[in-house]
């Protein structure tokens, strides 16, 4: 049954979210302010004087507002503006000082706020990304913009990811501003456009407005809060500390051109890519662990209820031989409640995500190309030991595989590039921000166990990471596997409950930062 975003929400089990403040309050603010934080700390001013509307505080209320943009980025950016509008109006009536910043496309454009601190220590950045994907409208059960909440989920483009992420952590910020809080460094956060793809997202403003974004340590979003088997109760908090290498091959057939009347199968471009597809698609890289991924896979091993999927998992870090590690791989995947993840985690993955080919309806074409995007394991196997390996499956399918690099790269020169990233050392776990992770997860989860993990896609650190900047990741709000699912897909949407706990458990982040008495 569908109920309207006004209307009361489900509860969870209690022990599904054990949080503070958040686990206590059921339902959204109203429109008059009556905020699900209101009442929860004693009234303070903020930096202007004036009092912050609890609505701002909410951060149900606060994704709500966010999902009514549609930021859909079809692949050169999107239309961040009015969403950054809205979110400059929220910092400025609690006196932030926030500024938004102009790309050379129009009304695709940077917000950054700046909490001022005592500048005892080096600022810390929030960083999280306004764009979201396209969406197949017809293909959802709701209104992608419109911020429905169904049977305590709240249902958006960009739920997960990852305006919901930032609801969290700009709803409990403000928590803290409205109690006049006085920070160790200054807290910057940007809401950035062009993650998702285009040519002006993190790098570009790194190049062009570094010393606004220049700091000690940033946070994004990466780190998944997994669940037992019911779904909701918590098992294992993680923070990332490392992303994925990210590369694209191109699987390239080509055949004769003639009439569809008279087809040569033998000699179709089309059918030449099918089957290197079929061959490559019932094909898997080599699990390889690395120290990262033991560590995440040895805490879940430890967290999780379920004792058969424990069990697996010791096989396989205990595994001395290729061929048992792989085994105990695929009964690991085969027992996880979060199967695509964990098989992710474990060797570099490909997927078919675009195919070209022909271009009127009686001509059978001359060439077929699929892209295919590449995920590898940083300290794993190497991406260029990976293209080597599709290079041998396919030697007999009458395709090429072409490495896809940056505008004027050789092949070897983008080989060179990923053998740089996937060098790249995962960021150094003796940080305060790190330790107030960790602290934060034990104050709001309780027992349940905090771990680093690997981050399976990409964020927008490059520009820190290359400058040796720690960085980490977490989307801050327990998950299902299906809600996993939904991000870039359909009916993309997250527990209203487990938001709300997020965003207790980001205050307990950003008050580890706090000098005064609050």
């Amino acid at each position: 049954m569908h109920s309207s975003p006004d209307e009361t929400t489900r509860s969870l089990p209690r022990r599904a979210f054990l949080g503070g403040v958040g686990a206590a309050v059921v339902g959204a603010a109203t429109a008059q302010g009556a905020g699900a934080f209101a009442g929860t700390s004693s009234p303070s001013s903020s930096l202007s004087g004036a009092a912050i509307p609890a609505a701002d505080m909410d951060a149900l209320d606060l994704l709500k507002r966010m999902l009514s943009f549609d930021t859909q980025n079809h692949g050169q950016g999107g239309n961040t503006r009015p969403h950054a509008e809205m979110l400059k109006a929220v910092w400025e009536r609690a006196g932030v000082p926030v500024e938004i910043i102009d790309t050379p496309q129009p009304d695709n454009v940077h917000l950054i706020a700046r909490i001022p601190g005592n500048g005892a220590e080096e600022p810390l950045l929030v960083l999280g990304h306004s764009d979201v994907v396209p969406v197949e409208e017809e293909n959802w059960d709701v209104d992608p913009f419109a911020g429905d909440v169904v049977d305590g989920e709240i249902y958006g483009r960009g739920a997960l990811d990852m305006k919901g992420a930032n609801s969290a952590m700009i709803s409990a910020l403000l928590r803290h501003v409205d109690e006049g809080a006085t920070f160790d460094r200054d807290i910057i956060v940007l809401t950035d456009c062009d993650e998702e793809a285009g040519d002006y997202g993190s790098r570009w403003l790194a190049k062009n407005h570094w010393d606004k974004i220049d700091a000690g340590a940033v946070l994004t979003e990466g780190g998944w809060f997994l669940a037992q088997s019911d779904k909701t109760t918590p098992m294992l908090i993680t923070a990332t500390r490392q992303d994925n290498v990210y590369f694209n091959l191109d699987l390239v057939a080509t055949g004769t051109a003639t009439h569809s009347s008279k087809p040569m199968p033998d000699d179709s471009a089309v059918v030449k890519v099918s089957r290197a597809i079929s061959t490559l698609s019932e094909w898997e890289a080599p699990v390889h662990l690395t120290e990262v991924t033991r560590e995440y896979f040895e805490a879940i091993a430890d967290a999780t209820s379920d004792r058969s999927f424990a069990k697996a998992i010791r096989l396989m870090l205990k595994a001395k031989s290729q061929p048992s590690r792989e085994r105990a791989a695929r009964l690991v995947v085969k027992l996880s409640d979060y199967p695509y993840l964990h098989r992710a985690l474990l060797r570099t993955t490909h997927a078919f995500v675009i195919q070209e080919a022909g271009y009127k309806e009686n001509v059978i074409p001359s060439e077929a190309t699929t892209r295919v995007n590449c995920r590898g394991i940083p300290g794993g196997e190497k991406p260029r030991e990976f293209v080597a390996a599709v290079r041998t499956l396919l030697r007999d399918r009458d395709v090429e595989v072409k490495v896809i690099g940056a505008e004027g790269e050789s092949e070897e020169e983008a080989l060179s590039r990923l053998d740089t990233t996937w060098a790249t050392p995962p960021a150094d776990l003796d940080t305060d921000l790190w330790r107030a992770l960790s602290d934060a997860s034990e104050a709001t989860y309780e027992d349940t166990p905090f771990a680093p993990a690997l981050f399976e896609a990409g964020t927008s650190l490059g520009p820190w990471r290359a400058k040796g900047v720690p960085g980490y990741g977490v989307y801050p709000y327990v998950l299902s596997n299906e809600q996993l699912i939904g991000m870039h897909g359909n009916n993309e949407r997250i527990y209203v409950e487990a938001l709300k706990q997020g965003s207790d458990y980001m205050y307990e982040v950003f008050g580890a930062f706090r000098t005064d008495e609050g």
